[in-house]
């Protein structure tokens, strides 16, 4: 276990020290941190055109909204190889070369891409949430930290479990995974809609198949105190590992399926 997280690290520094040789880097970071203000635009207009919907302020949608894109940041800056996967890896071959090396194939997927500005998403995400906080009163206490941190975590291993399901899924049918992006972008923008005015179907799948109400909502609510019951907030890590779990048996599953790109 030791050797594999050294591993990985040294994967890890080994693309930010490459991508800082490139002397146009910096530039990338003011457009992630721009792409994610684009989103928070729509519904602040809509709030200051229309005011809070009932009890649903702006502060609450982007707290629940910061939750989930900051989780969804971690997985992507840590777990970016398994996005890239199915057309970086999969279809050119370059997998067969990770599976004649002897290191875990999570560890070398994982760490097979690594890009700094990605962090910006992250850093823009944590932004919302202590603004959110402030701005609706909540004062900083140890167990508040913790719900969060639990959250955060919670949401990094399942949106990491997304991505590593849609590798495994890319084994049996590599040109069909753009229904992906439903449960990865698209889901951290449902969180921009109040939660009792989802569909049914909607609230569902985003809380028994993919649990991103999960780690973004009650959370949350649970930090608060908008009337659901304070365990639910702890919910967000266990639901996350278990979707991890989950995918990563997927994941296992494709791998004894394949037979090399050249079958």
């Amino acid at each position: 276990m030791k050797r594999c997280l050294t591993v990985y690290l040294r994967l890890l520094r080994m693309h930010l020290l490459a991508g800082l040789e490139y002397k146009g880097w910096w530039l990338m970071l003011p457009q992630v941190i721009l792409v994610a203000l684009a989103d928070c635009i729509s519904p602040l207009l809509l709030f200051a055109r229309f005011g809070a919907i009932g009890e649903w302020t702006l502060p609450r949608i982007l707290l629940i909204y910061g939750i989930a894109l900051t989780s969804f940041g971690l997985a992507e800056s840590f777990c970016r190889g398994f996005d890239y996967f199915p057309w970086q890896m999969l279809r050119t071959g370059a997998f067969d070369r990770l599976m004649l090396r002897p290191l875990p194939l999570t560890v070398q997927v994982a760490g097979a891409y690594f890009h700094l500005h990605r962090l910006m998403r992250v850093a823009f995400g944590a932004g919302l949430i202590a603004w959110s906080l402030a701005t609706l009163g909540i004062a900083p206490t140890a167990a508040g930290a913790a719900v969060l941190a639990l959250a955060l975590l919670g949401g990094a291993a399942m949106y990491s479990g997304v991505f590593i399901m849609s590798s495994g899924i890319a084994f049996f049918t590599v040109r069909a995974l753009d229904w992906i992006y439903i449960f990865t972008n698209a889901s951290y923008q449902v969180t921009r809609i109040p939660m009792p005015y989802l569909p049914r179907a909607l609230k569902g799948a985003f809380t028994f198949v993919v649990p991103m109400l999960v780690i973004s909502y009650y959370p949350a609510s649970a930090l608060c105190g908008w009337g659901d019951p304070p365990a639910l907030g702890l919910l967000a890590l266990p639901a996350g590992l278990a979707f991890l779990g989950a995918s990563l048996l997927v994941w296992r599953l494709g791998v004894r399926h394949y037979r090399s790109a050249g079958s």
